[in-house]
């Protein structure tokens, strides 16, 4: 018998992937409101009734709204904004974070899927904390490029449309939306310093994280660390510098769902850098939607990536 998947916020950009990935899958059958309804209340409250899992494509405001549709039904959630990735009654679904964490995930009812960026900046920074080789309270910098279709259909339409040209930097004011989850999936007492920017390509990412004086034995200790938590994982793992050297490609994983590590650095000086890759629409998105849903329904987590 087929699950039933219902997507709520199907046309927008994460939506549109999370279906594509889905449509032809036997396993799934996909529950789907007229288009003329899809913001009425009462059609999208029968289908969160009628599916097994829902996946909430939604502003945040929003996705509060179709948390509380679901809520007599037992219907399960996967949500895909950033409402409720610090909520004490959500599983955070990066399955690669912790022990018993892609366990957690394949139990609960509600899942609040990771961001892109926060996606690479956990999967770098917990590790490390872990290891005693990041102090949680001094915090370090973190920075990155992706690519405009992490903006959504408006910043798409902003670079599409030429009205926007060239890269630009955002968030130096320190209150970009993932700093709360990077915060506390990352182990830390205090945000990181975080400036991302957005390139001129659609998509792909690559993210930064700079920690000034380990010196030799320190990006050894790192890079031990980081291949020890991710040994045996499909979707994460550490690769050689020398793959992003001397040039670090931010679409050199798009269209897949996997999320590459780094650690590059100047014995000499002391000056390291870790870098995460991903695909922002896959790994750091849709991709983590559907491998988060493949854990719900208890199927084999690749399955459709």
């Amino acid at each position: 018998m087929a699950h039933k998947v219902f997507i709520d916020g199907e046309v927008g950009t994460t939506g549109l992937q999370i279906r594509a990935r889905l449509e032809n899958r036997a396993d799934i059958a996909l529950v789907q409101v007229e288009s003329a309804r899809r913001k009425d209340p009462e059609a999208r409250r029968a289908a969160l009734a009628e599916a097994d899992v829902a996946i909430l494509c939604l502003p945040d405001d929003a996705a509060r709204e179709a948390a509380a549709l679901a809520a007599p039904h037992g219907t399960r959630l996967i949500d895909a904004s950033t409402a409720h990735r610090v909520a004490d009654d959500w599983v955070f679904g990066l399955p690669e974070m912790a022990p018993g964490q892609r366990a957690a995930v394949a139990a609960a009812t509600r899942v609040s899927n990771p961001g892109c960026w926060s996606t690479c900046a956990i999967a770098m920074i917990r590790p490390l904390v872990q290891a005693g080789l990041i102090d949680r309270t001094a915090p370090p910098a973190i920075s990155g490029v992706s690519g405009y279709s992490g903006g959504g259909k408006a910043m798409i339409a902003e670079f599409e449309t030429g009205a926007t040209r060239g890269s630009f930097l955002y968030g130096a004011a320190q209150g970009h939306k993932h700093l709360p989850e990077i915060t506390r999936h990352g182990l830390l007492a205090r945000a990181p310093v975080f400036v991302p920017s957005v390139g001129q390509y659609a998509q792909g990412m690559a993210v930064a994280l700079h920690l000034p004086d380990l010196g030799a034995a320190g990006m050894k200790a790192v890079d031990e660390a980081l291949r020890a938590h991710y040994a045996g994982e499909r979707f994460v793992g550490v690769v050689d510098p020398a793959v992003h050297e001397p040039r670090v490609n931010p679409e050199r994983l798009n269209g897949t769902n996997r999320l590459e590590l780094s650690v590059h650095g100047n014995a000499a000086t002391g000056a390291a850098t870790v870098i995460a890759v991903l695909d922002n629409l896959g790994k750091g998105a849709s991709g983590a939607a559907v491998q988060n849903l493949n854990l719900m329904l208890g199927v084999d987590e690749a399955t459709g990536l």
